[in-house]
């Protein structure tokens, strides 16, 4: 089977269980259009409790032809400050979208690692050097990173229709 046939099949059976039971670390999760199952858009939400919380990020996703083989590639659109996250860019560092990436994981169960990784920032793998500096020295001033999250949030996530 054509590698993009198989994509598209996986993603089509993907598509029909979000339907059914939508993740809910997201507030939407669909492709950018009927003819192109190979770009997605979604809406990450927030962790409760967390300098994220009430926060809506913008994400893209880029499926490979190679699907389910190769991982896709998710981007915040929503500025975002994360160690783990380019400031710019919105690339994401997390090993399941990397190296760690099996089959077994569907774009909605990425998301959902993603949005995990929110509240459990690891800062000795930095895209974004500051907030992991920030992040590194929590125990010295609880107050910055938060802080500094917080802003973001409000400033850039929460003011979404």
């Amino acid at each position: 089977m054509d590698p993009s046939v198989a994509a598209i099949k996986r993603l089509t059976k993907e598509l029909k269980a979000n339907a059914k039971d939508p993740n809910p670390a997201l507030e939407f999760l669909q492709p950018v259009s009927d003819n192109n199952l190979l770009l997605w858009k979604g809406r990450l939400k927030g962790v409760p409790n967390t300098p994220y919380q009430d926060g809506l990020w913008d994400i893209s996703i880029k499926i490979p032809p190679s699907y389910p083989l190769h991982p896709p590639e998710i981007k915040f659109i929503t500025p975002i400050c994360h160690p783990n996250i380019h400031a710019t860019s919105g690339e994401v560092c997390l090993d399941v979208l990397k190296a760690q990436w099996t089959p077994a994981w569907s774009v909605s169960s990425a998301c959902t690692a993603i949005q995990a990784m929110l509240s459990d920032p690891e800062p000795d793998s930095p895209l974004n050097i500051d907030a992991a500096n920030l992040a590194r020295n929590r125990q010295i001033d609880p107050l910055a990173y938060d802080g500094l999250v917080r802003y973001y949030t409000r400033h850039y996530a929460c003011s979404k229709n």
